[in-house]
């Protein structure tokens, strides 16, 4: 069984950078896709980034040049930098991850993903 704990979340400024992280739990198998969705209020849940266990990654448009996702295998710890974060950048951001080593196509379906986290809000002003 797949165990997500996200950290990180706060307020910040917009222009900012911001660091999220998500420790998977041991039992996690390192070689599955694991990804950043956000949900903001009254929106739909957006995949925000994805990344394969050899470091392949997907971005929204949205986030493109301004975020960047990371893992570390070893720790089993996937990172979203932020950066030039926008008041439009606030949401709930949530870590999940699908249990294959694809992470399929955009746009992402959340019903792909097996397992998340509880959320981690992220406000910029």
């Amino acid at each position: 069984h797949v165990q997500l704990v996200e950290s990180g979340g706060g307020s910040v400024q917009t222009g900012g950078s911001w660091r999220l992280s998500c420790l998977a739990s041991r039992s996690t198998n390192r070689k599955y896709c694991m990804a950043w969705f956000r949900q903001a209020p009254g929106k739909e849940r957006e995949g925000v980034a994805t990344i394969t266990n050899d470091g392949r990654t997907t971005y929204a448009d949205s986030v493109k040049g301004r975020f960047t996702i990371s893992r570390d295998n070893a720790e089993k710890t996937v990172y979203l930098q932020m950066g030039s974060l926008e008041p439009e950048d606030t949401a709930m951001y949530y870590c999940a991850v699908r249990t294959s080593w694809s992470c399929g196509l955009r746009p992402l379906l959340e019903a792909d993903f097996a397992y998340w986290g509880q959320g981690t809000q992220v406000t910029v002003s």
